[in-house]
């Protein structure tokens, strides 16, 4: 998934009123898009053209992707946000209305993700964006230059996917950034990793849970999830010499074997030349240690940050575990 990562606070916006103009189909930027989609998508030219006039620049959009950071949150007060009591609680209600979707999966660990990401997304629902989706991407498409060729893209697979799925891409909302439905994939996520979890014919992540079940599950198997592996471990170090660590990266860039050779003690069942990662946390009491196994490598796949994959797998674990105990 391509977002930003949710790991800062954000400077307020300015009480001004927000500027916002329709997209001047006659630049001759737009105008080539306009070529170059309705040939390679078989789309009727002055339609496209009358559908992206309706488009909508909007300052606000500019401003949430490129408004500098205040600071960044450290992880026990990123934690906080996510392992509450309510959340969790919301969580266990999601649990309890999609038992059959979810034990459809057939893979605990992969349920448990399953709920934690769309916690830690929107709330299981409640926060799905209020810009439309083509307002968004149409704005940084062409008014954003350091990623205008990356939202180009996805204009074009937003285009393509209203077509296929029978959206509306006048009234379609999701994030700033132009992510969509409960799971928040981007429009290339959604075409290439949707599933039809109910059978209806549609792949609809706005209001079908077993759509969006099934899909971010889907999500999950085809960047290398493996069943019955774990997730993430704690760990300490016998000194706090980090020099020897390639923390710079979100890679498995170690071995079980050569995190123990450099003195990071850590208990697990994976053999010594499983891949791993080693990164840093920051507790309220100093530094915590963690190691990263494959499938906690595949959660950073959705999203590039230590903290929301470990914010993720513990909601999970945490709503698996209210679950058990409800049962019991």
């Amino acid at each position: 998934m391509t977002k930003l990562a949710a790991c800062v606070f954000l400077l307020p916006a300015l009480a001004v009123a927000p500027f916002a103009h329709a997209l001047d189909r006659s630049r001759p930027d737009v105008r080539a898009f306009i070529e170059e989609t309705a040939e390679q998508l078989n789309l009727d030219k002055k339609t496209l053209g009358d559908l992206l006039a309706q488009a909508e620049t909007k300052q606000a959009i500019l401003d949430a992707i490129s408004k500098p950071a205040e600071r960044v949150v450290p992880w026990f007060e990123y934690r906080d946000r996510f392992l509450t009591e309510r959340r969790i609680q919301q969580g266990a209600d999601f649990w309890a209305a999609n038992t059959a979707a979810l034990e459809g999966i057939r893979d605990p660990g992969i349920a448990a993700t399953v709920s934690g990401i769309l916690g830690v997304e929107t709330s299981y629902g409640r926060i799905t964006g209020r810009y439309r989706v083509l307002d968004a991407l149409a704005t940084l498409a062409f008014d954003y230059p350091p990623r205008a060729p990356f939202f180009r893209s996805e204009l074009q697979q937003f285009l393509a996917l209203a077509r296929e799925e029978s959206v509306d891409p006048k009234t379609a909302l999701g994030s700033y950034a132009g992510a969509m439905g409960i799971p928040q994939f981007i429009p290339s996520s959604y075409r290439k990793f949707a599933i039809d979890g109910n059978g209806d014919g549609k792949r609809d992540l706005w209001s079908s849970w077993e759509d969006v079940i099934s899909s971010v599950a889907n999500y999950l198997r085809v960047h290398g999830w493996r069943e019955g592996e774990p997730v993430v471990v704690t760990a300490t170090l016998q000194d706090t010499d980090l020099t020897r660590f390639n923390t710079a990266t979100i890679e498995l860039n170690e071995t079980v074997g050569s995190l123990r050779n450099k003195g990071v003690a850590f208990v697990t069942d994976q053999p010594e030349d499983a891949p791993a990662m080693f990164f840093v946390l920051q507790g309220k009491d100093g530094p915590e240690y963690r190691v990263g196994f494959n499938n906690f490598y595949v959660i950073t796949r959705y999203n590039r940050s230590t903290m929301y994959s470990l914010a993720v797998h513990e909601l999970g674990n945490a709503i698996q575990g209210f679950m058990q105990d409800v049962k019991r």
